[in-house]
């Protein structure tokens, strides 16, 4: 049997060539011109170290995404796939080895706000969903967001190092005589983040929930439903401990 995920599927059809299935999976559309200088610029200045690599990512790469805000900063090495369907604002800094995966239908699928940090090797990462994240947001190193749907991050929002934030809807398993894999997922329900809350180190987000605003999510908690406003939650699973 054969057991695939869709994305599985474009990328092994033996009907398609190599170059094919690279434009699918990086640019995004059939245009060899677009591959071009997608590959002319992140090969030439993507690995380029110290202050002249600062300075040439910031004249080039905003070539290549769909709106590119004033006094962006691109970090060394970082991956970056259907780059028109991304959307960044001003005074943002995305640090070294990070990846800014952008697949799916709409139109813009990710959309980071102004004076926004993203974290060495952070990872976004869209599986026909969208990802946006609000003004003045900080996202510590190693941190990875999925989205199935929705993720929204608000504004004035500290992310600590190494959190998980999975907006995807879970794998089906009811079936026995076909593979997990092939039997899809649940549909996601999105997460949202609202302004001002503060997402202690190695948290880890499931689909489904809202985290209210102003409230705190203590170090190494797993959230797995809603938190309201002013709350400080603790635990795995996440629970009200105390209110702000």
């Amino acid at each position: 049997m054969d057991a695939k995920t869709e994305l599985q599927k474009k990328l092994t059809e033996v009907n398609e060539s190599a170059l094919s299935r690279y434009l699918t999976l990086v640019i995004g559309k059939e245009s060899l011109l677009s591959l071009f200088k997608y590959e002319f610029i992140t090969s030439v200045f993507g690995p380029m170290p110290g202050a002249l690599g600062l300075l040439l990512r910031k004249i080039y790469y905003k070539q290549l995404f769909r709106r590119t805000g004033r006094n962006t900063t691109f970090g060394r090495n970082i991956t970056i796939r259907h780059p028109k369907k991304i959307s960044i604002g001003d005074n943002t800094v995305i640090d070294d080895y990070s990846v800014i995966d952008a697949k799916g239908e709409l139109g813009i699928n990710i959309e980071v706000g102004n004076n926004v940090i993203l974290g060495r090797n952070t990872t976004f990462s869209c599986k026909g969903g969208k990802i946006s994240i609000g003004d003045n947001t900080n996202i510590g190193i190693h941190t990875a967001i999925y989205s199935g749907s929705h993720v929204r991050i608000g504004s004035n929002i500290l992310i600590a190092a190494s959190c998980f934030i999975f907006g995807d809807g879970p794998h089906r398993s009811d079936r026995k005589d076909i593979p997990i894999l092939q039997q899809g997922q649940v549909p996601s329900k999105g997460i949202v983040i609202e302004d001002g809350a503060w997402i202690g180190a190695d948290v880890k987000i499931l689909d489904g929930v809202t985290i209210g605003h102003d409230s705190i999510i203590g170090t190494g908690a797993v959230v797995t439903k809603d938190i309201p406003p002013f709350s400080i939650a603790v635990g795995i699973p996440a629970k009200v401990v105390k209110t702000r």
